[in-house]
């Protein structure tokens, strides 16, 4: 038996431990067991089965060791600096380099593969696996100087992404998706719920394009903060084409980014009306954090897309290459699908549009202004205003959301027709005669009091900043002209108004009578304070009834027909009203949920035109029990209903009547072409709201008498 001097080795997969230094007597015994086993000198496992653990970096940099080896092999021990040879178990040489102390990485990594495939025929050999095998070489190991090595077996994974990657991956890609197609999405979605179709989500977005372009071009940090920018935008837009889809459902237009935020407070009355003041309440917290949960989901979804682009840059940029291509050739070409250009650019647009609307809305009140400057009237003499109607009461109604639609619809149009039949011969019997037209009102849907303002002042009061600046100016409205005579006493009855109105007072009203002083003391109909039934019970208590009084000039604004048209009350006898306590039972046991009806449009239509009915009713039995020879009625509809009603591309139309008995009032709009009676003919003229105040002082002039201006 030899001792020879060998390099120490790093323990292999199938030797994890060092073995320490051994007794001659150890030897003895583990040379006993070699030569039974074949001639391998190997290390029993421990007890429990495991390995000592060995410091590899300590192995590599020991001093020699003696290994003792087996009989069967044979070692001729030379000096340094001389070739070795051992003999294999067959008895043949091998020659080996001779160890110089010192092992470098190569010389280990040598090592390992040679003893591991020593390893693998030693089991092949006994019929089994590398694994199976468990007794390593037996070698001397170094003194321990360092930490032992950690045993090479894998980590234990601790997340869920670490356990079950696939589903991990799948996740991931699911989420990619999505913030594409949001992404997508906000860039195309229409702004207008009606042109909501198939073809428009199948459009190549210039403005994704471009973005996508620039974010790869910039830097890191320049490119993080972009990309957030840009979904940050691209979050502002969308929520502005879901106002415009609103304001296109309800006001046939889209929303004015300066002026239609006051229209937001109409919005939660609706609400309120239809879901209650919790319902309301919760619906305002739900839209501003559904709203700003949008805006930082486009912002994450950019980043996201982002951050994938650019780890695929050579791919990102060969599809946007081909996509580029693609838009500059549907464009070119004018491709459509199903009518809608494949090549869009409507997000730009947009923008654009929106940009142009503030700069021409900046450059509209100077424009308007000029034209409230223009005002034939405004030095007309007081004694020379209105002279054909002095002595007479003139009462000048608007009836909510009375439109064209009402009238022309076939659905709506011939139960109304009926009741403006019936009611045009009652006025008839009572000495009544009456004339009918068509207006064209500024808006549609809501903004009432833009349509008054401009029935009254003679301008196109179409928007909140026009509005602001009549009523800051001193444009001669129609009822400060009565004021301005002194001939009448001027009032307004207005049961919507439920704050302070300062407002009143430019139009030439000597008193308001708001929902609070009109004493009503039943429940709300939904958006209407009161019943109109009420309202003229009130207006004739407080003011019209009242014995030795100058003649009145009365704005009246009836209420029960505004949306949503649920509950309605009906038409009860006059001396069932009183203070109103009676609706709370009819209303209990009559009146309709409005969340039911508007679950069915057909349903909402309906009770839309049993309101305008009770309206008119409401107003025709009114004056036709409590007018007189001096009675001068003048009652239209402010504006159209929305297009819940009124269906797709709506007319601004809606119809004025007026009803006197003094047969020469009629004589002075002779000339108008209005219809004979309380409907107009479809071919009764049609004018602009803002241009009935001129041709009604002129008509009631001095100079009237049929001539018009």
């Amino acid at each position: 038996m030899s001792h020879t001097p060998t390099p120490q080795l790093p323990a292999t997969d199938h030797e994890a431990a060092a073995v320490p230094e051994r007794s001659p007597d150890d030897d003895n015994r583990a040379d006993d067991t070699a030569a039974v086993d074949g001639g391998d000198t190997s290390e029993e496992p421990r007890a429990d089965g495991k390995a000592e653990p060995v410091d590899e970096k300590a192995a590599l940099t020991a001093e020699p060791v003696e290994t003792k080896t087996s009989a069967p092999k044979t070692t001729e021990v030379k000096t340094a600096g001389t070739k070795t040879s051992d003999t294999d178990d067959k008895g043949t040489a091998v020659s080996r380099e001779p160890s110089t102390g010192v092992t470098d990485e190569a010389d280990v990594a040598a090592a390992k593969e040679t003893d591991a495939s020593t390893t693998q025929q030693q089991t092949a050999a006994d019929g089994g696996t590398p694994e199976e095998s468990s007794t390593p070489e037996k070698t001397s190991a170094p003194e321990q100087t360092g930490t032992p090595a950690q045993s090479a077996e894998p980590p234990t994974p601790h997340s869920w992404r670490e356990r079950r990657p696939g589903l991990a991956r799948a996740l991931a890609w699911t989420v990619t998706g999505l913030a594409l197609v949001l992404v997508l999405f906000a860039l195309i979605v229409p702004n207008d719920i009606t042109k909501f179709e198939p073809a428009r989500f199948v459009r190549i977005p210039a403005e994704g394009i471009l973005g996508a372009g620039l974010l790869l071009l910039l830097p890191p940090r320049t490119r993080k903060l972009m990309a957030a920018a840009l979904g940050a935008g691209l979050g502002l837009l969308t929520i502005v084409k879901l106002l415009d889809m609103g304001f296109y459902w309800t006001l046939d237009r889209p929303f004015d980014l300066v002026l239609d935020w006051i229209l937001l407070d109409d919005a939660q009355s609706f609400v309120k009306d239809l879901a209650g003041e919790s319902g309301a309440l919760a619906a305002t917290i739900g839209l501003i954090v559904l709203v700003a949960a949008f805006v930082v989901l486009l912002v994450l979804s950019v980043l996201r897309l982002t951050r994938l682009m650019v780890s695929n840059r050579h791919t990102t940029g060969r599809t946007l290459l081909v996509l580029g291509t693609a838009w500059i050739t549907c464009s070119t070409l004018t491709l459509e699908f199903s009518g809608v250009p494949v090549a869009s650019h409507s997000a730009a647009t947009l923008v654009e549009n929106r940009v142009e609307a503030v700069s021409s809305g900046l450059r509209d009140g100077k424009a308007f202004q000029k034209q409230a400057d223009d005002d034939a009237f405004a030095d007309v003499p007081p004694d020379q205003l209105l002279t054909g109607l002095r002595g007479k009461d003139v009462l000048i109604t608007f009836i909510e959301s009375y439109g064209r639609s009402a009238i022309d619809d076939p659905q709506m149009g011939e139960p109304l027709s009926q009741t403006l039949e019936q009611k045009t011969k009652e006025l008839t019997d009572a000495g009544y005669a009456s004339r009918s037209g068509w207006l064209r009102s500024p808006i549609t849907g809501a903004g009432s009091w833009l349509g008054h303002s401009t029935f009254l002042s003679g301008l196109w009061i179409k928007n909140q900043q026009r509005y602001r600046n009549l009523v800051s100016g001193d444009r001669l409205t129609l009822t400060e002209a009565f004021r301005r005579t002194g001939a009448w006493r001027t009032v307004g009855i207005v049961p919507g108004t439920q704050m302070a109105w300062p407002e009143g007072k430019y139009f030439g009203l000597d008193h308001i009578y708001d929902s609070d002083e009109l004493g009503y003391k039943g429940p709300k109909f939904s958006w209407s304070t009161m019943p109109d039934q009420y309202t003229l019970k009130a207006f004739e208590e407080l003011e019209h009834g009242k014995k030795d009084r100058k003649p009145m000039m009365a704005e009246i604004i009836l209420t029960s027909s505004h949306n949503p048209w649920a509950p309605i009350p009906r038409t009860i006898p006059e001396d069932q009203v009183g203070d109103g306590s009676v609706y709370h039972s009819l209303q209990k046991k009559e009146g309709k949920n409005p969340t039911e009806v508007w679950k069915d449009p057909l349903n909402v239509r309906d009770e839309y035109r049993k309101s305008i009915e009770y309206s008119v009713t409401s107003l025709v039995d009114y004056v036709a029990k409590y007018g007189s020879k001096d009675t001068v009625l003048v009652f239209l509809g402010d504006h159209q209903p929305n297009k819940t009603v009124t269906g797709e591309n709506p007319n601004y139309d809606v119809p004025i009547s007026i009803v006197a008995q003094d047969p020469k009032v009629l004589d002075k709009i002779s000339d108008w072409g209005w219809t004979d009676g309380l409907k107009p003919g479809d071919n009764a003229p049609e004018w602009r709201m803002d241009k009935f105040r001129d041709r009604f002082m002129t008509a009631f002039g001095p100079q009237g008498g049929g001539t018009t201006s």
